[in-house]
């Protein structure tokens, strides 16, 4: 809770002149039932219609300069709470997009987009809530207390009797709502998982007729939150009713108390109708803490769950006093392995020396460690074992930037958003129009974006979906050979494409970025067959590796994926 309200301190003054503002408001209202008191016992008896006028006049401003002071204090916290929850979301937003690659799995992307919706709103409404209620409500319980101390002590044990109570009631159910309240977020981002998915896949969802499967899986996790929510709600619902029963039974209590006492001449009448006002301000008051309370139960379990994401660490640590090596290789795997998980190694013993200008072919089933071996030379994890250097630097001393700069990539499910051809090609990159041309030559992407009405300035939709799926690929691997990068990753990146445009464009990139150390992931063949080494992948072990005459002869798998595809012929 301390690291999320930490942000507020820049809006210290602010907060400072809305809480002074705030009380003088208060006690603008606690003075009214004194006023009416007044003028009950002294003003009233006299028959001074201009004392009476007066007066009257005071308690007309006294609630004018607490309705306009109140008005004031609100906008206020109002545009304070709006800040704050600006400040947090942008802060959570960046450090979600900081995040390393495990961290992210740990997380899950459901859980940081609720994160950044729903606890940065709950947050948001208790920062708000305090500024308005949390002011005014002790200030008026206080205040009546011991204003009602001063005209009838008596009267006001019987009040105070039931604070302890009150007090105990709300703070045993506000801790047992902060953990039922963990447990409604997390079900939060279980529906916000599923709701995700399906408008991802919702065309396979409509091609595949599983409406009524997804809605049935919809509802069981609705169904989870809604118990979850109903928990929680049943719990804190407490406090409001047992509020009004302590109220109510001190209401009574003072009535009969103040009627013997006004009948035995202890008292007089005037002081208990200012009294009763005072327990009337004093019960709404109470009502407002006990809000309060309700609302921290909230804004506790979502703020220790985005101050767990503002305070994650990142793993990848970097290490510039890590040696390096003069080596003729510019990319070397040193007997890597790794596993996501601890449990399973997802790459084995990976040994890999490829020079400057090389092309790479990796080729293997689904599951055999192929994006795993793209991310581990990118450093979206390290390598559990092993080492791995590019251009003799162990990838562990480069910066993110300067790991990131050598390197254009094209990779599974990568993404296109709403905005023009040009504008996803060139993705913030200071790029002129002839050098986005050029990249969408080389991936043969020219003719198809000339073939439309605006050309480079086409306004594709969210996530492309107004393009084909070879399009988009086309538009990817434009955005990847942009900059000429010294590394070229693509991966699986010309599935959707037709074996005539595959073998163009693999031909416009030997010729136009010869420089460029090319690493292909693919499914196909025909896509690596050219490569000067390919890497055959099993189980996350190398089985053999190559060009494609001496694989052809020596790896009965690669031999066995060749024909399954080809015939052993290939389409040039």
């Amino acid at each position: 809770m301390r690291r999320v309200m930490s942000y507020l301190g820049v809006y210290k003054f602010s907060i400072a002149l809305g809480t002074l503002i705030k009380v003088l408001a208060s006690v603008a209202e606690l003075l009214l039932p004194i006023v009416l008191s007044h003028i009950l016992k002294n003003v009233v008896g006299s028959e001074s219609v201009t004392d009476i006028v007066l007066w009257g006049l005071l308690m007309v401003l006294l609630s004018f300069l607490a309705c306009i002071m109140n008005i004031t204090a609100n906008r206020m916290a109002a545009k304070v709470s709006m800040l704050f929850a600006r400040r947090v979301r942008e802060d959570l937003f960046k450090k979600s997009m900081e995040l390393n690659a495990k961290s992210i799995d740990k997380f899950t992307i459901p859980s940081l987009q609720s994160r950044v919706t729903t606890d940065t709103y709950n947050v948001h409404s208790f920062v708000n809530m305090m500024q308005r209620i949390g002011i005014r409500a002790p200030i008026l319980l206080l205040g009546g207390v011991v204003v009602t101390l001063i005209m009838d002590p008596f009267l006001s044990l019987t009040m105070i009797v039931l604070l302890p109570p009150i007090f105990v009631t709300v703070y045993f159910i506000s801790r047992r709502g902060v953990p039922l309240y963990v447990k409604v977020q997390g079900s939060v981002d279980k529906m916000v998982g599923v709701v995700r998915e399906d408008a991802q896949g919702i065309r396979v969802i409509k091609a595949l007729s599983k409406n009524e499967y997804e809605n049935n899986r919809f509802d069981a996790v609705n169904a989870g939150l809604s118990q979850d929510e109903k928990h929680a709600g049943t719990v804190t619902s407490v406090v409001n009713p047992a509020m009004n029963l302590f109220m109510n039974c001190g209401i009574i209590a003072v009535v009969a108390l103040a009627a013997f006492r006004v009948n035995g001449g202890k008292s007089d009448p005037e002081t208990v109708i200012a009294f009763m006002q005072y327990f009337t301000l004093i019960s709404n008051a109470m009502m407002g803490v006990s809000r309060i309370f309700v609302m921290y139960t909230k804004c506790s379990a979502s703020a220790r769950r985005i101050a767990e994401v503002l305070d994650a660490q990142n793993d990848l640590v970097v290490d510039q006093t890590l040696p390096s090596t003069e080596e003729p290789y510019e990319i070397v795997f040193d007997n890597v392995s790794f596993s996501y998980n601890g449990v399973k190694e997802q790459l084995k013993n990976i040994n890999l020396k490829l020079k400057k200008g090389q092309k790479l072919g990796i080729i293997g089933a689904t599951g055999s460690g192929k994006s795993t071996f793209i991310k581990l030379l990118m450093r979206f994890y390290d390598a559990d074992e092993g080492t791995i250097r590019i251009s003799g630097r162990d990838i562990r001393s480069y910066t993110r930037e300067e790991l990131t700069s050598l390197f254009g990539v094209c990779l599974q499910n990568d993404f296109l958003y709403s905005d023009t051809v040009s504008e996803n090609i060139s993705f913030t990159r200071e790029a002129n129009i002839d050098e986005i041309m050029k990249a969408t030559q080389i991936a043969q992407a020219d003719d198809f974006i000339c073939n439309f009405a605006e050309g480079y300035e086409h306004v594709l939709t969210q996530k492309a979906t107004n393009i084909s799926g070879g399009q988009k690929q086309r538009l990817l691997i434009s955005r990847a050979v942009l900059k000429k990068p010294e590394i070229l990753i693509l991966d699986d990146s010309s599935s959707a494409l037709d074996y005539k445009t595959d073998a163009k464009l693999r031909e416009a990139l030997g010729r136009e970025i010869s420089d460029s150390t090319v690493i292909t992931v693919a499914q196909r063949v025909s896509s690596i067959k050219h490569c000067d080494v390919i890497m055959v992948l099993e189980e996350g072990e190398i089985v053999s590796m190559g060009d494609h005459e001496y694989l052809m002869t020596n790896c009965p798998e690669y031999k066995e994926i060749s024909d399954s595809q080809m015939g052993g012929a290939f389409i040039e």
